[in-house]
């Protein structure tokens, strides 16, 4: 186990910037065109990786449509579990061309696989690390199977318990792999911010001892922020050319120049949250002198004593620091003192 993982070369987890992942899922829209055209919208809007999702129809779920395969409540009401995966997924013959626009445009290029035809396909397609998708987290065999491949994997976590979680992360390195990386994730479509829980981050954190990341469904850049904040090493999110593109995942997912904002945003948090410093520091050095310090308020004669009336902590703070005060009081000047002056030890008897 570590707190960090290798990606392409790339270190994620503590120490190492938050590594952002713009999800495509469905906003191609059925177009490779404009798929091709989101891998380099993507890169422009700050995105570390572009990550699609490998499976059919087929793969996922039968065509059936009695009561069990019907969507009744939220984004995908009404719907066909079959026919919304007809609409939603990514044609496998695209997949090599994604592959080469990433590495043109340079982006990392990442997939979610949701059965082992789908992992055998991305292993020919020369994928060097894996997503499993929050759904098929309770997938053991599966899960297994990615693991076998011995190459980093990114996990969501959305509706899971502790114990499936557990269950999932013994999984994977019973097969001997310990490139692991842990998603917080609310499977909700939006997410709503009271559902977020934002502090299990930390507690991932400091159970598994891995690099651990948010998988963000909810509207806005506010949740990615405060993550990054908190201690995330990774950001997913949706991402599209533009909400009016109708599609499955549409409604939830950011345009370009939200997606460079919430980059933008997560950027500024990592450079506020700096590392632990105390002292001034290099922006502060200009105003140190506005401490309080000793100064001599009444003109004072040699051998006069100081008094709460001839001396005072005031700013700025070219005299003694104020801690010196009550020491200093009854004691004696050396030399005359003139209202103004710092006062310093060499000035006292």
């Amino acid at each position: 186990m570590g707190n960090t993982i290798q990606v392409n070369g790339r270190t994620v987890g503590d120490g190492a910037p938050a590594y952002i992942i713009a999800e495509m899922s469905a906003n191609h829209a059925g177009s490779m065109e404009r798929a091709l055209e989101m891998i380099s919208v993507a890169k422009e809007a700050g995105a570390d990786c572009v990550k699609i999702q490998t499976y059919t129809p087929d793969t996922m779920t039968i065509d059936c449509h009695n009561e069990y395969f019907n969507i009744e409540k939220g984004t995908w009401e009404g719907e066909n579990l079959y026919s919304l995966y007809q609409k939603a997924y990514t044609p496998w013959e695209w997949q090599d061309k994604l592959r080469d626009e990433a590495a043109r445009v340079g982006i990392d290029f990442l997939s979610t696989p949701f059965d082992n035809t789908s992992v055998d396909f991305l292993e020919k397609l020369g994928l060097s690390f894996y997503k499993i998708a929050s759904f098929e987290m309770v997938d053991i065999p599966l899960l297994e199977y990615i693991a076998s491949k011995n190459k980093p994997i990114i996990m969501s976590t959305g509706m899971a318990t502790l114990q499936e979680i557990e269950e999932a992360v013994e999984a994977i390195y019973a097969t001997g792999n310990r490139q692991l990386a842990l998603m917080k994730c609310s499977s909700a479509y939006p997410a709503k911010s009271e559902e977020m829980n934002l502090r299990t981050i930390c507690d991932l954190k400091k159970r598994f001892a891995i690099p651990i990341g948010l998988s963000d469904h909810s509207m806005g850049s506010f949740s990615a922020a405060t993550a990054v904040a908190m201690g995330a090493n990774i950001i997913e999110k949706h991402f599209c050319v533009s909400r009016a593109i109708e599609n499955p995942d549409s409604s939830f997912s950011m345009e370009p120049d939200e997606f460079r904002e919430m980059v933008a945003q997560v950027r500024e948090v990592e450079k506020a949250m700096g590392t632990v410093a105390y002292g001034v520091s290099k922006q502060e050095e200009t105003n140190a002198c506005f401490r309080r310090s000793l100064f001599v308020v009444e003109d004072i004669k040699a051998g006069e004593a100081f008094t709460p009336e001839n001396v005072r902590s005031i700013r700025p703070a070219y005299g003694l620091a104020p801690k010196h005060y009550k020491e200093i009081l009854g004691k004696h000047a050396a030399r005359d003192l003139t209202r103004g002056t710092p006062l310093a030890f060499a000035d006292i008897k």
